[in-house]
This record gives structure tokens, sequence and C-alpha cells, in this order.
């Protein structure tokens, strides 16, 4: 039976990591250029920089989900094996996927908080060419943020596929090995 304080404490943790990853993309730093008092130089003035404290929030709390549930299902592959058939198939499947949507989430917001923290310097507007104020661009922690949803269904599914698998398999009968090398008359 799948245990009911790990999906709480996953889902919590994957709910709180993407409301931050959908706060991060409203907060997301915004640029304007502006003329210094001698209007010999422009320069970018940015606006608030929580946004990156949201995105590396979320980072962090959809490492410690992930964390939590693999350590629950023993990454898949440690512990007493599972029943063949198609719940174990299903955890296999779920499985890749959980950590393809994991690493894509974790990607899109470390490069969004690693760009959103990114100010450029003082430059001057010497040859005519327009001073570019770089910030990150939009979609990026929602793309996050959407990825970390979908961990966390995928998660869920996951860890009550394995579940189901793991309870079919049932123990070693009289404390012996798991392996079963066959019957012995």
């Amino acid at each position: 039976m799948a245990s009911i304080i790990v999906q709480a404490v996953v889902i919590l943790l994957d709910v709180i990591a993407f409301g931050l990853g959908v706060a991060a993309e409203q907060r997301r730093s915004r640029a304007t250029v502006t003329p210094d008092a001698a209007k010999e130089y422009d320069y970018c003035v940015y606006d608030s920089d929580i946004a990156t404290g949201y995105g590396v929030g979320a980072l962090l709390l959809l490492a410690a989900a992930q964390v939590v549930l693999m350590t629950a299902s023993r990454c898949f592959c440690c512990g007493r094996g599972l029943k063949p058939g198609g719940s174990r198939a299903c955890a296999l499947i779920l499985f890749l996927f959980t950590w393809v949507t994991f690493l894509i989430a974790e990607v899109c917001l470390l490069a969004g908080s690693v760009r959103n923290a990114y100010h450029t310097r003082y430059r001057g507007n010497f040859y005519g060419e327009p001073l570019s104020c770089e910030t990150v661009r939009k979609g990026v922690f929602a793309a996050g943020a959407a990825f970390t949803f979908f961990t966390a269904i995928l998660g869920e599914v996951y860890y009550l596929s394995y579940s189901k698998s793991r309870e079919a398999a049932g123990g070693a009968p009289y404390g012996a090995s798991s392996i079963g090398m066959g019957p012995y008359t």
C-alpha cells in the first residue's frame, strides 16, 4: 500500500514549487534604458530581482520532492523485486518520464534564475547602436512551472504503480532470499 505521508509530502512540495515557478514568471526582471544626468552614457535600470529567489526556491523544492519520492521507492532498482506484469512495466515507464520531466523543469528553473540574476553593466552608446538590456525571456519560468506540474502528476502515478507492484510481489517466504530460483520439491 502506498504511503499517504509520502504522497502528501511530495504533492505539497511540488505544489509549492509550482506556485513559486508561476510567481517567478510574474515577477521576472524588466529593464529600461536610462540616460545619465550628463546625457553621455545610457545604462540599464532593472526592477525587482525577486524572481531569482522564487526560481531557486522552486528548484530546491522540486529537487526535495524528487529525493523523497526516489527514497521512498528505493529509486525503482534497489530493494525487493517487483512482481512482473503491468504495474511493474507502468512503474518503469513512469519512472523514466518522471526523471525526464524533472530534469527539464530543473534546467528551465535554473536557466531562468541565472538569467534573471544577470544584469548588464553601464555601457555607453558610442557608435549609435541601441543599448541592449538583457533579461530572462518570457516563458522560461512558466515552462519550468509546467514541467514541475507534469513531474508532480507523473511522480504520484509512478509511486502508486510502484507500490501496487511491490505489494503484489509480497515478501520472501520463510525469511529467505527474494531471488526466486524455482520451487523446492
